[in-house]
């Protein structure tokens, strides 16, 4: 398996860069390596500003900038790896803009489909995340035809995050919460007229809704909660991003725009997690 696995990398690196990578990463392996990194991917608006293209060759460039992390991420051996692509807010961007971003995104989900994509070589888990029904019809069949086709994939998991925003899966989680508890009531009062015999305690319980019921009907169920969100552009702000999964992540602001994020700012990134490894598990623990 390993030496398939390596046969695999080398195809896609190339000798020279796949040596680099391994050297890179049996150096990181001395310390922690995060289980779970998030991406908010900001600046590729002002990237295209930058080198005076248009907006849609930003957001393109984005997109390859994507799929060099989770290269990047697969070979330092993170295992999941969380992308904002489009929030709930995008919505009121200049119509033409979304329209441009909703039409991108279909042609990129259709080509993970392909035999030959980078997640299919890599064995990647593709699972969107969100409020999926505010998409276009054909946008939202094609992420789950993608997430039916690559369901068994078990090597790494990407997670999208589209039409979302985590205030808005915070009151998915507690709507669904309640409806499930409701319904749990109905059957406990319909137990008790078939004379069915139920505690005053059972019946108590039944009708409190507990952190993990909530945390359950959560878009982000799929995966444990992010070690380290990276947000590019040098912003600190999360942006309604993960609000109730970062109670503990370790916040990386890179000044370089998402476009140009490359190796060398991922390993600083895992760099500064070791640094603050020891006082994010202290945190955890009180």
């Amino acid at each position: 398996m390993s030496k398939s696995m390596d046969g695999l990398a080398e195809k896609l690196f190339g000798s020279s860069l796949l040596h680099m990578l391994k050297s890179l990463f049996r150096i990181l392996s001395v310390g922690p390596i995060p289980n779970h990194i998030a991406f908010i991917l900001d600046g590729n608006r002002r990237y295209a500003k930058k080198q005076n293209m248009a907006v849609s060759n930003g957001y393109r460039a984005g997109f390859m900038a994507v799929m060099s992390m989770l290269k990047y991420c697969y070979v330092l051996g993170v295992k999941y790896m969380t992308i904002y692509a489009f929030s709930i807010d995008n919505f009121k961007r200049r119509p033409e803009e979304v329209q441009y971003l909703m039409d991108l995104m279909l042609e990129k989900i259709e080509g993970l489909l392909h035999k030959e994509s980078v997640v299919n070589q890599y064995g990647v888990r593709v699972h969107f995340v969100g409020n999926l029904k505010l998409l276009s019809e054909p946008v939202r069949v094609a992420a789950e035809k993608a997430m039916e086709a690559t369901a068994n994939n078990t090597n790494s998991t990407l997670l999208i995050c589209v039409a979302y925003s985590s205030t808005d899966e915070i009151v998915h989680a507690v709507q669904a919460s309640c409806h499930e508890k409701w319904n749990e009531i109905q059957e406990l009062n319909a137990n008790q007229l078939q004379n069915v015999e139920i505690t005053k305690e059972i019946q108590e319980l039944n009708q409190i809704i507990k952190l993990v019921d909530i945390e359950r009907h959560m878009y982000m169920r799929l995966a444990p909660d992010p070690d380290m969100l990276i947000r590019t552009s040098g912003e600190t702000r999360l942006s309604n991003f993960l609000l109730w999964q970062t109670t503990s992540c370790l916040l990386y602001s890179p000044k370089v725009l998402f476009p140009e994020i490359g190796l060398r700012h991922l390993i600083w990134a895992v760099l500064h997690f070791q640094r603050q490894y020891p006082h994010l598990e202290k945190k955890k623990q009180l």
